[in-house]
């Protein structure tokens, strides 16, 4: 286990042992023009077979932690969103070592002017990367499993200045539209990644470090609503395509959704995906999928409208 890896999971402990046993607190302050939210969730599994166990079985221990954090100003026609949203999982297979099952950073801060009921002028940045090494598992000619890095914290993030028209009819519902958003791509030591990846990992040439695409159009919808009683569904779409390499193939389109169930005031189970197209990283389309039971808390100083 490297030396990330065990940083994460120590972080991770720390956050669950600091946690009180209340798991959910609302505590309304009707006096500030912020809103906040604070949600960690934190699973955990673990089997464990005898050496004469019949029925077959890999002795295993895994960790998913999700930490989320809004923080919204409004007044008059200012606004000021701010997003945190982190996850990082792993699994360790006996005979296999510790591998990474989820992993992601995003940060999002929005600015906006009201210009009418539903709509804002907005200029918004955004970030988007990792926290450790990502590797591909595949066996040699011998039969025996390798593995390959193909990403690294910074190899790659997405850096994004997106300037437009947001359209939010609803408070659990809003869209934007940046007809000039223009994007940098880092990947840090692009060397290491083309034999895994290509001569032009996720896009940037391997005798430089950045790729700048400054003229660009970005849409991006968000949606996050109670639709039944203790189940909440959170959905982002984001579209991004580059105006001077402008053809089908080379927009790119990310979709993840979560849905959101709450068994007791502790436990809740989560289920979600992520689809993903981007051309400059495979020319198919990429997938990921989780299932989660665990330990969940949340705080904010504001009432849910239904």
């Amino acid at each position: 286990m490297t030396t990330s890896n065990r940083l994460a999971v120590v972080l991770g402990l720390c956050l669950v042992l600091s946690i009180q046993l209340q798991a959910q607190v609302v505590k309304v302050d009707s006096t500030s023009n912020w809103k906040k939210k604070f949600n960690f969730a934190f699973n955990f599994n673990q089997a464990a077979f005898s050496s004469n166990w019949k029925a077959g079985g890999v002795n295993s221990i895994g960790l998913n932690t999700l930490l989320n954090y809004k923080a919204s100003y409004k007044k008059d026609k200012i606004s000021w969103d701010n997003e945190f949203d982190l996850i990082y999982g792993y699994v360790n297979n006996d005979g296999q070592g510790f591998r990474k099952t989820l992993d992601r950073i995003f940060i999002d801060s929005k600015f906006g002017y009201q210009i009418s009921n539903k709509v804002n002028l907005f200029s918004s940045l955004n970030f988007i990367s990792q926290f450790t090494e990502g590797f591909k598992y595949e066996k040699d000619a011998a039969g025996v499993e390798q593995s390959a890095l193909i990403s690294d914290l910074f190899a790659p993030a997405f850096i994004t200045s997106a300037w437009g028209i947001e359209y939010k009819p609803v408070s659990y519902f809003n869209m934007r539209v940046s007809p000039f958003a223009p994007r940098i791509t880092i990947v840090n030591d692009p060397t290491r990644f083309t034999k895994t990846v290509g001569p032009t990992p996720y896009g940037v040439d391997s005798t430089s470090t950045t790729r700048f695409e400054w003229l660009a159009f970005q849409l991006t919808a968000d949606f996050n609503k109670e639709i039944a009683k203790n189940m909440t569904l959170k959905m982002r779409y984001l579209l991004f395509a580059n105006y001077e390499t402008l053809e089908a193939k080379t927009i790119d389109h990310r979709f993840d959704i979560m849905l959101t169930a709450k068994v007791n005031k502790f436990i809740n189970v989560n289920v979600g995906g992520i689809l993903l197209y981007d051309f400059d990283q495979d020319s198919g389309v990429q997938y990921s999928q989780l299932f989660n039971l665990g330990f969940a808390y949340t705080f904010q100083n504001y009432q849910e409208k239904k």
